[in-house]
């Protein structure tokens, strides 16, 4: 009896030991929205814990007080079995506690090693030689080069993200958060940080990844936790879970997770882009030499790391960027329109039916103070002739796409600024696919969504290639659009790299030309 006693507390003594972080009951509000609530989460030592959840589940803000960012408004955070205050991003160094944030914080002129001790207390003078050993030395001990003495702005972003993992090592960091830690990586680079999280894991770190790709944390986590609405819903090993059913905890019903793709052959061509150069602000080239066809019936999609030239192609095609050299030609009925140096007021003149469904959705895309009603009349108020506009035609509009996208909104009168993400973008997708286009540019259609608008999504764009139209589609997820385009085409560094066939492609051929320019 008393060897049974004495066991149960070695085994509580253990658990308490091996645990880094305890969060008890944790709760924020901003006004009158509950970002979390009552949030309990235990994290170990020498595990990969991910966080899941939809977007606005309360993810980032739940990391966010543990990092020090923000303060709970309720709830007690334990480290090492100790209970602890953290009000700033220093507090939580100190009791070492690091966030790698999905937008990094580096300053670009600076160097790797400047970085990483920027802001940390020291003498005037730098010892760069130590400094450069001892960053060179956490590196090897962690599986990967880093180069102390290379500028931020020389860098990739796989690069720049070592740095900042350095950056909380170097500053005693046990327990490391990383936010989506994977979104601008190419496979290739998504493996090699997952080789290095292993290696921290192994030894003894604690680790939190918060993401969104499934396939990703069944490969790399040990344990999931599941937030929903500000809420943990589910906690369970990752051995025990499956796409399906972490799908189904995040959203609270079961969702179908498949694209139908229907094999055929290219129609038409549509698009014809040749020889496209477009420049920057700072007079470099931001498109060089891009050219490609884009057919009717197609779903052509765009990969390439962030700010490979993505935005200034559709925005050139749709007459929103300065063409520098080459054409864009629209083929209707045989008869080629040149659409290079119009504006979009100007290309529509000429009866081409062109869409564009842009990144910034509130910003290029939507009015964020009109309501659903005066969105959809920006399409077409310049039809309007006289004084007086007929508003019973949008109104119409905006009623039947309520009902057919299932967008939740009070009425066609509240502001777009009042919906979630998900139902932003589908009024945005929705009033240019009711315009009839024969030619659709969708840009990250579904960043920032959840599961269940984003296949909302994939399908209206699947709806529109059964229909005949050429549909150009920039995608961030290589899964998807594998899964989704007929064919991908690859931009790195404004060059085409090359263009792949989608059912026969594989995400390691995609992350290596989005890597490597054409010659």
């Amino acid at each position: 009896m008393c060897h049974g006693i004495f066991f149960d507390i070695l085994t509580s003594m253990s658990e308490v030991s091996n645990c880094a972080v305890k969060l008890n009951n944790i709760s924020k509000s901003f006004g009158t929205v509950q970002a979390n609530k009552d949030v309990c989460i235990e994290l170990r030592r020498g595990e990969i814990l991910a966080l899941l959840g939809e977007n606005g589940s309360g993810k980032t803000t739940l990391m966010n007080m543990l990092s020090g960012i923000y303060y709970p408004d309720s709830g007690e955070i334990y480290v090492d079995g100790k209970e602890v205050i953290i009000r700033s991003p220093k507090d939580a160094f100190d009791l070492g506690i690091g966030m790698i944030h999905q937008h990094f914080k580096l300053v670009d002129v600076l160097t790797a090693a400047e970085n990483i001790i920027l802001g940390l207390k020291g003498s005037v003078l730098i010892n760069r030689k130590k400094l450069a050993s001892e960053i060179r030395e956490i590196s090897d001990k962690y599986g990967f080069s880093l180069d102390p003495n290379k500028k931020i702005y020389e860098m990739s972003v796989s690069e720049k993200q070592k740095v900042e993992i350095v950056k909380v090592l170097y500053r005693g960091a046990d327990v490391l958060i990383l936010d989506e830690p994977t979104a601008v990586l190419t496979p290739q680079e998504a493996d090699t940080l997952f080789e290095m999280l292993r290696s921290m894991k192994n030894d003894g770190k604690a680790i939190i990844i918060i993401t969104h790709k499934l396939n990703e944390v069944l490969s790399l986590s040990d344990r999931v936790c599941i937030l929903r609405k500000g809420e943990l819903v589910g906690e369970l090993e990752t051995k025990d879970a499956s796409v399906k059913s972490l799908t189904e905890g995040m959203v609270g019903r079961s969702v179908s997770l498949e694209i139908q793709r229907e094999a055929g052959a290219l129609g038409k061509e549509r698009i014809i882009v040749s020889s496209l150069t477009c420049l920057n602000s700072d007079g470099l080239k931001a498109l060089d030499d891009i050219s490609f066809k884009l057919h009717e019936g197609e779903i052509l999609g765009i990969a390439g790391i962030a700010g490979s030239g993505q935005k200034e192609l559709c925005e050139a095609i749709t007459g929103l960027y300065p063409v520098e050299g080459g054409s864009i030609t629209y083929i209707n009925d045989d008869e080629p329109s040149e659409l290079c140096g119009l504006t979009p007021t100007q290309i529509a003149k000429k009866g081409v039916h062109l869409a564009f469904v842009p990144e910034d959705r509130l910003g290029m895309g939507l009015v964020a103070g009109l309501d659903m009603i005066e969105n959809m009349m920006l399409k077409s108020y310049n039809n309007e002739k006289g004084f007086l506009i007929n508003r019973k035609l949008p109104k119409s509009t905006a009623e039947r796409l309520i009902d057919s996208l299932e967008i939740v909104t009070p009425g066609v009168s509240t502001p777009v600024r009042r919906l979630s993400g998900g139902n932003v973008q589908k009024v945005l997708l929705g009033r240019e696919i009711d315009s009839g286009p024969s030619v659709l540019v969708v840009a990250y259609p579904v960043r920032g969504l959840d599961i269940n608008s984003s296949y909302t999504i994939y399908n209206l764009l699947n709806e529109q290639r059964k229909n005949g139209v050429a549909v150009l589609f920039v995608g961030e997820d290589l899964d998807v659009l594998l899964e989704l385009c007929d064919r991908i085409m690859v931009l790195c560094g404004g060059r085409l790299s090359g263009i792949v066939n989608a059912p026969t492609a594989t995400k390691e051929e995609l992350g290596i030309l989005m890597t490597h320019m054409s010659d």
